[in-house]
């Protein structure tokens, strides 16, 4: 097994998902990473003020700025991919904003065409603390928003809204170090990409971002062909997820609990019903995110639930 490098520099990063994109990177099964990325808007610099624009990796950035895409060897449509989060190491700062684009939430809850409301925040990686630019401290569970694969259809695809079988811009806050997340192979190679590195975030993501922010991740990639679920599913330290998405929400949520009442009755040998049953006592159904046009439901299966 082999420990590679990637970092953030012109030609490594892409603010797309496309199969036709050549790989800047080919590992083995089994091989570790180590994976620097920049924040979703791909900054270079630190943004100091609620009117700084700092430059950009990608001028004209349409998506989020990804690392990638990173090829494995051998993987093939009908395998898993394994991602498993190692270590996550936020960067020293990050950004939060409301109110920056017209969308029905922000209608709704009526901050749409005002001024955009801005936190920056310095993260201390010693304290597993960020403290923002009104004085408010929050504790850090970094992630990445964005683990994925590309679709299989060919062409440019958005980075922004979720998918069933490749993942992407999950924003699933349980993905903490750790964690694995099985991704359905979607293309030859896999062709994973990562990025949107948050400190911190809450279900939902409710105002469109988290704490925005640099992120160094360590992880392992595995492929597998036993899997219990042909769609994207987790295993983190605490508990099993499922994940639904759809422009509907009640069928995001169906999505997850249709998953996970598959995935219980593997474990536990029930027929449909029972596990449904079963589910019913157990099983928390968690918005994931309410930020990217196609919602997300992730249900939750504590591994200390049933004995």
């Amino acid at each position: 097994m082999t420990e590679h490098r990637l970092d953030p520099i012109t030609g490594a990063v892409t603010d797309v998902f496309d199969p036709s994109i050549p790989p800047v990177l080919t590992v083995d099964p089994g091989d570790t990473l180590v994976v620097h990325t920049l924040n979703a808007s791909g900054h270079l610099t630190r943004k100091r003020s609620s009117d700084d624009d700092p430059e950009r990796l990608i001028p004209n950035i349409r998506g989020h700025c990804l690392a990638g895409p990173i090829a494995v060897r051998g993987a093939r449509p009908g395998m898993t991919l394994g991602v498993t989060l190692v270590a996550l190491t936020p960067d020293e700062w990050g950004f939060t904003v409301a109110g920056s684009r017209d969308t029905p939430l922000n209608r709704r809850l009526g901050v749409a065409g005002g001024s955009p409301a801005w936190l920056l925040w310095d993260l201390d990686r010693d304290k597993f603390t960020g403290t923002n630019n009104l004085g408010f401290t929050v504790d850090l569970a970094p992630f990445l928003g964005v683990i994925g694969l590309p679709p299989a259809e060919p062409g440019e695809h958005p980075t922004g809204p979720p998918r069933t079988v490749g993942g992407g811009n999950i924003d699933c806050r349980d993905l903490v170090a750790g964690s694995t997340l099985y991704l359905p192979v979607t293309v030859p190679d896999a062709l994973l990409c990562v990025g949107d590195g948050h400190a911190a975030q809450g279900d939902g993501e409710v105002s469109g971002t988290a704490i925005e922010c640099g992120m160094t991740t360590e992880l392992r990639l595995d492929l597998m062909t036993d899997r219990p679920l042909d769609s994207v599913h987790a295993e983190t330290p605490t508990s099993r997820i499922t994940f639904g998405f759809d422009e509907d929400l009640n069928e995001a949520m169906l999505a997850a609990l249709d998953a996970m009442v598959d995935w219980m009755r593997s474990i536990f040998d029930l027929d449909k019903a029972t596990a449904l049953a079963l589910a019913s006592t157990v099983v928390d159904l968690r918005v994931t995110q309410v930020a990217n046009g196609v919602w997300g439901v992730h249900a939750v299966l504590p591994n200390s639930a049933v004995r």
